[in-house]
């Protein structure tokens, strides 16, 4: 079955944005686009039956004006477009779960926007099983066409970036972009080290030479699968957030990698994540562990 790019839209400049991106990224992977605004009825001091109406028209039109300018703006593109009167929440992590990636519209230097203000943007990253892109108002297509990389991170064993490589790898394979891998490493307590940690960092020389080596076995089984992919390696010590973001200002799109994160208040979603998506220039793809 072929899985969709969807799309949740709310009126705003920032889901504008997302849908566009949307759209773009379907016509190059040769996908369908679903565009949906999930909205709850929200009682106000106006007759009742009047009021839900007016919200229901609305939210319609809102999927009826993201749909006829994709369409304009991609003839060939097939779209399909939805407003469902259900809980956010529920609805769009139940969405991206039948779609290849969700998009989702993002103020960056604050809350996720729309119908996902306050814990609603956070519950989808860190719910969803597919892909979640976050994109803000001033996205162009312009930095997509420059040749700007695609900056992913990679951090611990081989397997455990392999989602958001393969990610960052597909999606530049179609778009004809490099990648650039960061692995940002922090010097441990003396007390983590074990015996057979210090033999293997003495094999290889020494921390930043065991890094790279690490990076350098994590990448190899992408470089294989996508070996017209133009790849650069990037180690760095300091945190992974800093570090991602000190390279982001160049990036067409910046991929990370989600752990699952649960406490007594809810999901979580990672301070790396939560740094990339409030303060990276670029659209941010937060990939979930298989």
């Amino acid at each position: 079955m072929t899985r969709p790019i969807t799309v949740g839209v709310d009126g705003s400049q920032e889901s504008v944005a997302a849908a566009a991106w949307a759209g773009r990224e379907a016509v190059r992977r040769g996908l369908p686009l679903r565009i949906v605004h999930a909205w709850q009825w929200q009682s106000y001091d106006v007759p009742l039956d009047a009021d839900r109406e007016t919200q229901g028209q609305w939210a319609r039109e809102v999927v009826r004006e993201a749909e006829r300018t994709l369409t304009d703006r991609h003839p060939e593109l097939t779209v399909t477009a939805e407003a469902l009167q259900a809980p956010p929440v529920e609805t769009l992590v139940a969405e991206a779960a039948g779609a290849e990636l969700m998009v989702l519209g993002s103020r960056g230097h604050g809350a996720v926007v729309g119908f996902l203000l306050g814990s609603v943007g956070q519950q989808v990253i860190a719910e969803s099983v597919r892909p979640v892109v976050l994109v803000r108002s001033d996205d162009r297509p312009a930095t997509e066409v420059a040749g700007r990389e695609i900056v992913v991170g990679q951090h611990g064993e081989p397997d455990d970036s392999a989602p958001a490589l393969g990610f960052a790898f597909a999606t530049a394979a179609a778009r004809g972009a490099a990648v650039r891998v960061v692995r940002a490493w922090s010097l441990p307590p003396v007390f983590a080290y074990s015996p057979a940690s210090l033999k293997l960092l003495d094999e290889a020389g020494g921390l930043e030479p065991y890094e790279r080596k690490a990076l350098d076995a994590a990448l190899r089984p992408w470089r294989e699968r996508y070996p017209d992919v133009r790849v650069s390696e990037h180690v760095e010590m300091g945190s992974a957030a800093q570090v991602l973001l000190s390279v982001a200002g160049d990036a067409q799109l910046v991929v990370v990698g989600r752990r699952a994160h649960r406490s007594a208040v809810g999901a979580r979603i990672g301070s790396v994540v939560h740094a990339l998506v409030h303060h990276a220039p670029c659209p941010v793809a937060v990939v979930p562990p298989v």
